[in-house]
């Protein structure tokens, strides 16, 4: 489940700026914050925790009560594996911004986590639901995986059904449910859903592994064979191909591509 926000930072922008240029006005908090947010997110997708640390605590003195200061907080403290803090701000985001979709989802994956699938559910599913979502089919993956997690793969099976109808090539919801139908013995419908992957141009390594162990499970040598050639032809220096030899010898090996 992997995650989660591009933001692109303005390096002109002085966060720790006190006055501005006269030094007769102070700056605005508000702004101060919203510059705040954005260098100590760029610092923490760049893996640099500390100096993200220093900019989001800057930024929740300055305007607390902005929902993107909450919710940059809490990916904070999941990457500080601080989950009690990270709750707290998750929730203080959805006080300030209730029908937000990017925090649902984000807070979802930290409760699928920790073992709270139910209440996780309902948050993926208002990310999903939401109209002005731009990925929903992430969300309903997302749910997926937190139900199978749970060993509850009849209920994940829906989620990533939705997931591929709102976008065909989104290969984690095709691989998911490729390896849940071999999982429960349906190796043939796990065909069928690489196949409708494959068949509108798109390609992907992880998707013809799980599809090599689809032909497998139904005893197929001749599409075993064919899907086998099709990785190695299209991604010859990948670690699914190098793990092709393994698996042609083991069929009970690796379940997951």
């Amino acid at each position: 489940m992997n995650a989660r926000i591009a933001i692109l930072v303005a390096m002109t922008m002085l966060a720790t700026a006190c006055t501005t240029t006269n030094s007769s006005r102070p700056v605005d908090e508000k702004e101060a914050a919203a510059a705040n947010v954005r260098l100590g997110t760029a610092y923490l997708r760049q893996g640099n925790l500390s100096l993200a640390k220093d900019k989001l605590e800057k930024a929740e003195r300055q305007d607390p009560r902005n929902y993107e200061v909450q919710y940059a907080m809490a990916l904070l403290s999941e990457q500080l594996q601080q989950d009690a803090e990270a709750e707290k701000h998750y929730q203080s985001a959805l006080k300030l911004a209730p029908k937000n979709a990017g925090v649902n989802n984000a807070y979802a994956g930290l409760l699928c986590r920790n073992s709270k699938v139910d209440q996780a559910l309902k948050l993926f599913d208002a990310a999903a639901s939401d109209p002005l979502y731009s990925t929903p089919w992430i969300a309903s993956t997302n749910a997926a995986i937190c139900l199978r997690s749970d060993k509850r793969n009849a209920d994940a099976i829906p989620y990533l059904e939705r997931a591929i109808q709102l976008r065909p090539d989104y290969y984690p919801a095709v691989i998911e449910l490729a390896d849940l139908q071999i999982g429960i013995g349906k190796p043939e419908l796990a065909r069928a859903v690489v196949d409708r992957f494959l068949s509108i141009g798109r390609k992907s390594a992880d998707v013809l592994l799980v599809a090599v162990r689809a032909a497998m499970a139904q005893g197929d040598r001749g599409a075993t064979d064919v899907y086998a050639r099709l990785l190695r032809r299209d991604f010859p220096d990948s670690a699914q191909a190098r793990a092709l030899p393994q698996l042609l010898q083991n069929p009970a090996g690796p379940q997951r591509p």
